[in-house]
């Protein structure tokens, strides 16, 4: 339960980081926000499955957010007009994105594998559950 609770207060800091990293007052390079944005969503991917799976090995905690966050990506291939509808509301496109990108989808990843390194090393050396 305590893992639980310290990864859902690391997921509500990463949106607060996200939306603050976006924000246009910063007026940080396009690169930067862009991806950036992305590794942070990808991290946030990798906290919201340990949230769901707390005991669950590191490792297979990676590979389900990382299968999910392409599966996200990918689902921007797909146009049905209530799913556009809602990609187009500033919460959608947050959540979902608008348009498909290989290069989002390895700023997932990166975010994934920091966060599961991470991990791995702030358990070390308890033996995974």
């Amino acid at each position: 339960m305590k893992l639980r609770l310290i990864y859902a207060a690391l997921g509500l800091a990463l949106v607060a980081l996200g939306l603050l990293w976006r924000w246009p007052v910063l007026n940080l390079p396009p690169v930067v926000a862009k991806y950036g944005g992305s590794v942070l969503w990808g991290v946030l991917v990798y906290v919201c499955v340990r949230v769901a799976l707390p005991n669950v090995a590191i490792r297979i905690v990676v590979v389900l957010a990382a299968v999910f966050a392409a599966f996200v990506e990918f689902s921007q291939l797909l146009h049905w007009p209530p799913l556009d509808t809602f990609r187009n509301s500033t919460f959608g496109a947050l959540l979902l994105g608008r348009v498909f990108s290989w290069w989002d989808i390895v700023s997932y990843w990166i975010g994934i594998a920091v966060m599961g390194a991470l991990d791995c090393w702030g358990r070390w050396p308890e033996k995974e559950g």
